[in-house]
């Protein structure tokens, strides 16, 4: 069974940084992309990181320089450095991978505001 358990959203102010934590269970880790996608209010949600198995990595522009994404696979973990936080950055943030189908977390919340 695929699990993935995000972990180390909050509250931050402006400029400040998180890093969030995905722990994927159920999966040969290293076979498969990864990614973190983000859902705002009354927004759909966009995709905002990947990393492949192989280490390729792709931003969205509006957080390129200031977000980094890194996997880690002994711990079957995939991390995200998000640093120069700005309240656009406010959302649910989710772990995502797709085998057959897109498996999801549960999501952690992420708040910019000072």
């Amino acid at each position: 069974q695929v699990q993935l358990v995000e972990s180390g959203g909050g509250l931050v102010q402006p400029g400040g940084s998180l890093r969030l934590s995905c722990v994927a269970s159920g999966i040969i880790f290293s076979w498969f992309d990864m990614g973190w996608y983000r859902q705002a209010p009354g927004k759909q949600r966009e995709l905002v990181a990947t990393i492949t198995k192989g280490g390729t990595i792709n931003y969205i522009d509006a957080v390129k320089g200031r977000f980094t994404i890194l996997r880690d696979y002994a711990k079957n973990t995939v991390y995200l450095q998000m640093n120069s936080l700005e309240p656009e950055d406010t959302a649910v943030y989710y772990c995502n991978t797709k085998i057959s189908k897109n498996y999801w977390g549960q999501g952690t919340q992420v708040t910019v505001s000072s």
